[in-house]
Parts: structure tokens; C-alpha cells; sequence
């Protein structure tokens, strides 16, 4: 509430979305970060069917005439842009004063109005009752023995004075100094509103320059080692050059790989450093009655692994007889989705849970999903037809998603009901995904809640085009890509690009 409509609110740590939510409710922009894919969701999933009252905007044709009913003032004719950073139009409290009553000339121009009424109903009340009251001597209730045509008078009388009261005590309160209610803007009931345009972003898929947990630029070549600095000089356990990829091989040892279906997860029965340049350990894992063996690459802790990082792992795997690559990073850069398989060699890519950035903080008790194995989207191109000026469209259609099973060396297509969510860039230029169309698959409708809250008609066709494993038609790009982010319900993500003639 310190903030004014139109400012911009960050919230680096959002958890369940709260304050975005708030921020949207009051109009104010905002930016909400997490490290948890939960948190992330849930805060998506909340404002994607949160439901907010309508306030009438100060730079409208509406607003003006409101300002003016509350001011008691012509409205203001002014051309409006709807612009939200002049604010709403609020309630406000005013500060009487006795100079603000002398100096408000509107009080008469009232007493006058209203006394053409009062006058003649006090003159048939006098002649009523063979009386000659001044305004002020007539008696708040009539006696019960007034005869029925005196009290019918003297009740219109006492009505007529009761709205002249009240219409000059609202031009008093008007004219008076006031303080705004920031908190309590004047809704218009005939509307309501939900969230505007808001698109949820990852870890940037491509190199930055890191920093440490003091802010300081940290050598990405002992990153990428696991050499990982200390959080603070008083923790004995992550003190400089502390073993980042032994703390990893410890919780991965504990948790295994987890895959989209809990049947789906790699168990290692044994997991021992390997002297590699970059695989940095052999794990060995069960794949029906026969052992397999497992080549374990592990990505820097700040940074992101490179499709040439993975191509040198897998070729180091293939050349000392590993049956698979395991990587293990918290981000792969957009290239990396393309790879999965050298030779003979499949590459498995599993995102690390940020919680692992806790070190030696995080017990490895092999709870929760610390690193998931999530596959490739299994799409499809087609041809749409043409638009109305004869350009050639096309649509993209998902299938599902396309996991390498390690227990039986299959490729398994999951189908739809894995993915949450799926988005498409229908124009990638290889530096920053842009969300231009997004379709909600899954066992739940998630717009379900938002159409109860809405009670409207609303367009059904519309509608149901979001929750769709078929794109809207789209030019084709002017790049010659697009690229396709898939998120499944555990907040994993995985993005492909792909290139249109």
C-alpha cells in the first residue's frame, strides 16, 4: 500500500504467490522469484484463476463522472487513456471545518431550493392547527390528537426537512478537505477482472556471468571442477574449496533418478568416484536381472551445461564402456535438448533440485525429488493452410513426452497427460523464449475454478482452446524456428527448438 498503481513491486522469494497476487488486485506491476518449481505453480495456478473487482480508473470517462458525484463538481472533460499510474477513484474522510461551512456558498443555493417546498407545507400545517409556528417551534413528532390531515402534513413536512439536512451535509463533506482511502476504490459492480498478461520464466538458458553467495564473480572454471567456495567464514563444512560434486554424489547415491512416474526410478546399488575430465562417477543400476553401468557427469553448481559439455561426456562414457550418461545439472542452455544419444551411448539429462544449493545444510535422507529425469517433447509440425492474404500457416500438435526408460532401454512416449502446461515461441531467436501461445493439458481443467468464479457467459470455443495439445494456426516464422517448452506437474520443464522451412 505504499506503492502507487502502476509501480512496480519485486518479491524475491514468493512462495505461494501472495504478493503478486495483492499487487495484481491493486494494479501495481510486479516480479516474483523462487527457487522452487512448487512455489513457482502454485503461484501460476493462483493468479491464473484468481477473480479481482473492477475499480473505476481516475483517467476514464467513467472516473471523471464518479470524481464528479463525489466532489459535487461538473466532471471533468478531458480526453482519457485509461492510464492506471493516475490512479482509481477512492472514498475519502473529510475534515469539517466551521470556515469550510462559511465559505461554501452551496449551502444556500439548498436552503433556498428546499424552502419553496417546506414553506407552503408549514403554512398548511398552521392553518391546520390554527397555529402560527416559526420553522423551528414545530414539534419533532405530531400530538395524538391532531386530526389525520394535520399529521399526514406534518409527516411530509418533517421529510422534506430530513433531505434538506441531508443534502447539505453531503455539500459540506464535499467541499470540505479530505483524505483519501488508498484502500477502498470505487468498484464497478457491472465488471469484473482477472489477472492481466503475465508470462513465467526459468533460469535463463544461457551463460551468465555467476556469483557466489556474497555477490562476488566466481571462477566458472573451478565451477564447473566442483570446487564451490564458502557461504560464510564460520561454516567449517562448506569452507573454500569444499568437494561440491561429493555432497552431490552423496544425495544422489540416497535419492536415485526420478523419472515422471514413481516405477520410473533409478536405484543405484553401488555409486564410486571415477578419475574422469568429466564424468566424475560410476553408478551401477539394475536393468532386469543385468547390472548396468553408469557414466555421472555433474554440472556446475552456478551455471548452465552446454550442449559441447555433453557431447565430451558422452564420448568420455562411450570410450570407457558405460551403458549410459547420467548429467546432473540445475539447467541445460536450449541446444542441449537436442542431444540425446552419441552412438550407442543414451544421455540422460536430470535437473537438480535447487534445495541441493543447501550443501552440507541438506541431509540426504533420500526424501523428495532431488533429481528428476524429465524427456523430450514429442511433437508434431503440420501444414494449416493459408491465411486470409494466401500466407502458408502451420500448428503444432504434442503428443506427449518421449522418456529413455534405462530399465528396458526404451524410448517411451508418456502421452498428454503428463504435461501441465505446454508453450510455444512460434518466432525464436535463440537468446529469450517469448511465451506467444500456451495450452494446459493433464487429468484437470485448470481454468475449472476461474469459469465457477466468473459465473458469465463466457466463449466456450475460446475456452477450450487453451486446454488443447493443438496450436492455434501461426505464420511461418521469420527466424525459421520455433521452440516448445514443456512443464509437467512436478514444475520440470524441458525446451526443444526445432527449424521450419
Amino acid at each position: 500500500m505504499t506503492s502507487d498503481p502502476g509501480d512496480l513491486v519485486l518479491d524475491p522469494t514468493c512462495g505461494s504467490g501472495t504478493t503478486a497476487f495483492v499487487a495484481e488486485q491493486w494494479g501495481r506491476r510486479w516480479i516474483t522469484v523462487d527457487t522452487s518449481r512448487v512455489a513457482v505453480a502454485l503461484a501460476r495456478s493462483r493468479l491464473m484463476g484468481a477473480r479481482y473487482p473492477y475499480y473505476l480508473l481516475a483517467d476514464s470517462r467513467e472516473g471523471q463522472r464518479k470524481e464528479g458525484e463525489v466532489t459535487r463538481t461538473a466532471p471533468k472533460t478531458t480526453p482519457t487513456r485509461g492510464d492506471i499510474r493516475h490512479g482509481f477513484v477512492y472514498e475519502r474522510v473529510p475534515h469539517i471545518t466551521l470556515k469550510s461551512i462559511a465559505n461554501n456558498s452551496e449551502i444556500d443555493v439548498i436552503w433556498e431550493k428546499a424552502q419553496e417546498a417546506l414553506e407552503p407545507l408549514r403554512a398548511a400545517l398552521n392553518a391546520a392547527l390554527g397555529k402560527a409556528w416559526q420553522e423551528w417551534e414545530v414539534p419533532r413528532e405530531p400530538d395524538a390528537k391532531w386530526p389525520a390531515a394535520a399529521k399526514d402534513v406534518h409527516a411530509k413536512w418533517r421529510q422534506a426537512r430530513i433531505a434538506r439536512q441531508k443534502e447539505i451535509d453531503a455539500s459540506i463533506a464535499a467541499k470540505a478537505e479530505f483524505e483519501f482511502l488508498y484502500d477502498k476504490p470505487y468498484v464497478d459492480k457491472d465488471r469484473i477482472r482477472v489477472a492481466g498478461p503475465f508470462t513465467v520464466e526459468s533460469l535463463s538458458p544461457h551463460r551468465t556471468l555467476a556469483v557466489d553467495w556474497n555477490d562476488e564473480l566466481i571462477d566458472v572454471l573451478e565451477a564447473a571442477e566442483g570446487k564451490r567456495a564458502a557461504r560464510d567464514q564460520s561454516d567449517v563444512r562448506d569452507a573454500a574449496g569444499a568437494d561440491f560434486a561429493q555432497m552431490i554424489l552423496e544425495n544422489l547415491k540416497t535419492a536415485g533418478v526420478q523419472q515422471a512416474h514413481k516405477d520410473g526410478k533409478i536405484a543405484f546399488t553401488s555409486l564410486v568416484g571415477w578419475p574422469g575430465d568429466y564424468i566424475c562417477a560410476e553408478g551401477v543400476f539394475q536393468e532386469g536381472d543385468q547390472p548396468k553401468r553408469a557414466g555421472v557427469f555433474i554440472g556446475p553448481e552456478f551455471g548452465t551445461v552446454s550442449r559441447p559439455d555433453l557431447v565430451a561426456a558422452a564420448r568420455e562414457a562411450g570410450d570407457a564402456g558405460f551403458d549410459v550418461l547420467i548429467a546432473c545439472a540445475f539447467n541445460y542452455d536450449a541446444h542441449s535438448a537436442e542431444f540425446d544419444k552419441l552412438g550407442r551411448v543414451p544421455v540422460l539429462k536430470a535437473r537438480m533440485n535447487p534445495d541441493l544449493h543447501m550443501g552440507g545444510d541438506l541431509k540426504p535422507t533420500g526424501a523428495g525429488n532431488l533429481f528428476v529425469i524429465f524427456g523430450e517433447p514429442d511433437v508434431k509440425i503440420e501444414d494449416a493452410g493459408l491465411d486470409s492474404d494466401g500466407k502458408p500457416m502451420i500448428r503444432v500438435k504434442v503428443f506427449g513426452v518421449d522418456v529413455f526408460k534405462p530399465q528396458t532401454g526404451e524410448v517411451v512416449a508418456e502421452g498428454t497427460d503428463g504435461i501441465a502446461l505446454w508453450m510455444l515461441d512460434t518466432d525464436y531467436n535463440e537468446e529469450s523464449f517469448f511465451v506467444r501461445h500456451a495450452y494446459f493439458l493433464g487429468a484437470n481443467d485448470p481454468y475449472k475454478a476461474l469459469k465457477t468464479t466468473l459465473k458469465a457467459e463466457i466463449d466456450q470455443e475460446a475456452w477450450e482452446s487453451l486446454y488443447s495439445d493443438v496450436s492455434r494456426p501461426f505464420a511461418k516464422p521469420k527466424s525459421g524456428r520455433i521452440a516448445v517448452k514443456v512443464i509437467n506437474h512436478l514444475g520440470d520443464e524441458v525446451m526443444k527448438v526445432f527449424g521450419v522451412e
